[in-house]
């Protein structure tokens, strides 16, 4: 069992399916992803598989192993449904502390102009390394 593999893309879409649904057939994950063929759909499993994240019982159904869903969501967060790279809360709080500053360095004399330069260089940084790991997840 090799666990080291880092998926991404229709790979850890059909990881994330499994998680939401539970054990699912073949076909059940082919439609759920709305991918073009159950071929498709089972070379993805089967990368799951042999990187041990996902499971086959008697039936043919798979199942996503629970003790590697740490590993496979590591830098993402589960919100409800949704899972999201867990940068996108600093992200968020960072974009709102730099308006915040923005505003108040517009009308106030109590904050200088590095204040600003340096949020919003934080948020550049945020938003770059969400992004990197939000486009894993479409990738």
């Amino acid at each position: 069992m090799q666990t080291n593999q880092e998926i991404r893309g229709n790979t850890l879409k059909a990881y994330l399916y499994l998680l939401k649904h539970g054990p699912s057939e073949l076909r059940e994950v082919q439609r759920g992803l709305d991918l073009s063929s159950p071929s498709l759909a089972s070379y993805h499993l089967g990368k799951l598989v042999e990187a041990g994240y996902v499971g086959q019982d008697e039936g043919g159904k798979y199942y996503a192993v629970k003790e590697a869903s740490t590993k496979v969501l590591e830098g993402y967060s589960k919100v409800g449904p949704a899972v999201v790279p867990q940068l996108f809360f600093f992200s968020l709080l960072f974009t709102i502390l730099a308006a915040f500053f923005s505003v108040e360095a517009f009308y106030g004399e109590r904050f200088t102009i590095y204040l600003i330069i340096v949020c919003i260089a934080m948020v550049a940084v945020f938003w770059y390394e969400t992004l990197i790991l939000w486009r894993k997840l479409t990738a």
